[in-house]
């Protein structure tokens, strides 16, 4: 497995970049996000990686950071999502914010993507909702210092990339009872 890429950007088109590493030019493809947080032709860059292998093609994926990557791992899964579409969801917005939309359960933001519809909008929510929440509950685990609802959404949020005053006012309008339900609330406020 290929986890990540180190070299030379040789070429930045739309949907892909080539990088040079050890002599050879290996050809990513990445989402406008990836694309947009690439230096120049001749610099060097560094991109997390995830290789597919197929009867009759090898495909290289790149991305920005681990999150982005653990994203499209998660998107590919879903039934009627492949790495062309998965690509074209995290080309729609950060990961964070595309976590917050599978999280608050908005299909439409995945039905603006082209080639989703709304079956395979739901179906990506209701796949991955948990996933999500279980991505945030094994942060929370780690890093709870108490069992105050308040204060594990507090660090659900942070531990999406929330900045602390981001994070207290979704919180000061976000009602609920469970960590779950302020957080929900919360990411419904931060669209």
């Amino acid at each position: 497995m290929i986890a990540s890429v180190r070299g030379t950007v040789l070429v930045r088109r739309p949907g892909e970049v080539v990088l040079e590493a050890g002599g050879v030019g290996y050809r990513l493809a990445v989402s406008s996000g990836t694309l947009a947080s690439m230096p120049a032709a001749g610099q060097e860059a560094t991109l997390h990686s995830h290789l597919i292998m197929r009867e009759d093609a090898m495909q290289l994926f790149g991305f920005g950071s681990e999150t982005e990557r653990d994203l499209f791992l998660m998107l590919i899964g879903v039934q009627s999502v492949g790495p062309k579409v998965a690509l074209a969801v995290l080309s729609g917005g950060k990961p964070r914010e595309l976590l917050g939309a599978i999280a608050s359960g908005d299909s439409a933001r995945f039905q603006a993507v082209p080639g989703i519809g709304k079956r395979t909008a739901e179906r990506i929510i209701v796949e991955l909702r948990g996933k999500v929440a279980g991505a945030i509950s094994d942060e929370i685990v780690v890093t709870r210092t108490s069992d105050d609802p308040r204060s594990v959404a507090r660090e659900a949020l942070l531990g999406l990339g929330f900045a602390p005053a981001e994070v207290e006012e979704l919180l000061d309008v976000a009602a609920g009872d469970t960590p779950e339900e302020l957080i929900a609330e919360a990411l419904r406020a931060a669209r």
